[in-house]
């Protein structure tokens, strides 16, 4: 899975040698930022982004949003303080080429915008991204009256035909491998003809919360959404059709990306402060304040933010991570260092992930001397004294952060390609070594 690590960079792990006490200033939340230039760009006047994350997905995300002829300005707010985007709906329009990366916001949430074009988009990514999954967004759009061209493989790259208009009506879509094929079709649809009713039809529905946050984010814009929260049908999201306002919007912290400088608090019993800690939020790292409270810190939420503290022991946990997956592998590396075993449960859809997680943190943590096996749905880890080693991170931010957090208890641990970390947290060596004071 992984090239010659004498052929990669290695980032030598900083050891803890005490307890850190230290205020980290997380960057704005990813999943916030692209549904927020989504729906800016499809609205039907300009608006506002503050403190927008400037990383590898959100950039793609912008480029590909200018190349089907949205204009975005970067500059500061239009109270002349903070960095804020101005997003300008000019009309979509192609011909187009979009490079996704290796992002599934981006791969998935853009085809419904290109079906709104005047012209074809075509659609591209790194190698990886040909191996995830598309098709339940593919055979939507197709099912709702959109033309694509994907040679069958229900994967990138494919283009999209635009016809600068969507019939829209009701879908059946599988989201059983991830839920941004429903938050796709959600944050389009209020410009389909008829809106859109999605209707899930697998056996389970991983990451609910983020298909909560599009909810809420369109709801902020204008636009009328129907959930089964709201009292309508289990696993069935009606959005009326209707035009979108331009919003003035702050971007929340990216509380997932808080976990690794938490796990840093409870791992070696010290204190984290993140600051702007949202009170409310649809942002699933916010369950972590439950998760590393159950293994072993405590926290509290003051108007400085959310203030973490280790107690000097990490516990180990038998946990669902079924709605927050992307905190699994902060999860793992915790467990690898706590003092009894844990069981990981409800994420076999990250095996579809920027690479098959479950996996990668078997084969990773257990390269270092653990003892991880592999279940039908996650993972049971139990405790073992660890060494150092090469952890490899497969291009995939989230597994170089958990071999950060393990480096932290565990001398000579050295991260292959921990650049890769530039796709949602710009600048992570930086925040880390800045947490440890060196």
């Amino acid at each position: 899975m992984t090239a010659d690590p004498a052929h990669l960079t290695l980032w030598p792990a900083p050891h803890a040698s005490g307890a850190v006490d230290a205020t980290v200033h997380v960057p704005g939340s990813k999943s916030v930022t692209n549904r927020a230039l989504v729906l800016a760009a499809l609205a039907s006047e300009p608006g506002w982004l503050r403190r927008p994350l400037r990383s590898r997905d959100t950039l793609l995300m912008a480029g590909a949003l200018r190349a089907m002829g949205i204009e975005i300005e970067e500059g500061v707010g239009p109270d002349g303080t903070g960095e804020a985007w101005r997003v300008l709906p000019t009309g979509l329009r192609g011909p187009a080429t979009v490079d996704v990366g290796n992002a599934g916001t981006v791969m998935r949430f853009l085809p419904p915008v290109a079906a709104l074009a005047d012209g074809p988009v075509r659609f591209d990514g790194d190698p990886r991204s040909y191996e995830r999954p598309l098709n339940g967004v593919i055979d939507a759009l197709r099912h709702l009256g959109a033309r694509i061209d994907d040679d069958g493989r229900g994967a990138l790259p494919l283009t999209v035909h635009g016809g600068g208009a969507l019939e829209g009506g009701t879908v059946p879509v599988d989201a059983s491998s991830s839920s941004q094929f429903v938050s796709a079709l959600l944050l389009s649809a209020p410009r389909f003809n008829q809106g859109v009713e999605v209707r899930h039809t697998g056996a389970t529905l991983p990451s609910l919360p983020h298909i909560r946050m599009t909810v809420d984010m369109l709801r902020a814009v204008g636009a009328q959404v129907d959930t089964p929260e709201s009292g309508g049908e289990p696993n069935v999201w009606r959005v009326t059709p209707g035009a979108l306002l331009g919003r003035d919007l702050t971007i929340e912290p990216d509380l997932s990306n808080a976990q690794p400088f938490l796990a840093a608090a409870l791992v070696t019993g010290g204190r984290v402060l993140v600051p702007d800690w949202p009170a409310r939020t649809t942002q699933p790292g916010d369950r972590l304040r439950e998760i590393f409270t159950e293994m072993g810190g405590s926290c509290e939420l003051t108007e400085q933010g959310l203030e973490f503290t280790g107690s000097g022991s990490v516990h180990g946990i038998d946990v669902d991570l079924g709605e927050v997956g992307e905190l699994t592998p902060g999860i793992a590396a915790v467990a690898a260092l706590a003092d009894s075993p844990s069981t990981l449960r409800g994420v076999a859809h990250l095996r579809l992930h920027e690479t098959d997680r479950l996996a990668a943190l078997t084969k990773e943590i257990n390269g270092l001397g653990g003892d991880v096996t592999e279940t039908a749905d996650g993972l049971h880890i139990r405790p073992r004294p660890l060494h150092g080693g090469v952890f490899h991170t497969y291009e995939d931010h989230r597994m170089a952060t958990a071999g950060a957090i393990i480096g932290l208890g565990v001398k000579g641990v050295r991260i292959e390609d921990v650049a890769t970390t530039a796709k949602t947290l710009p600048d992570f060596p930086g925040l880390w070594a800045g947490m440890l004071g060196a």
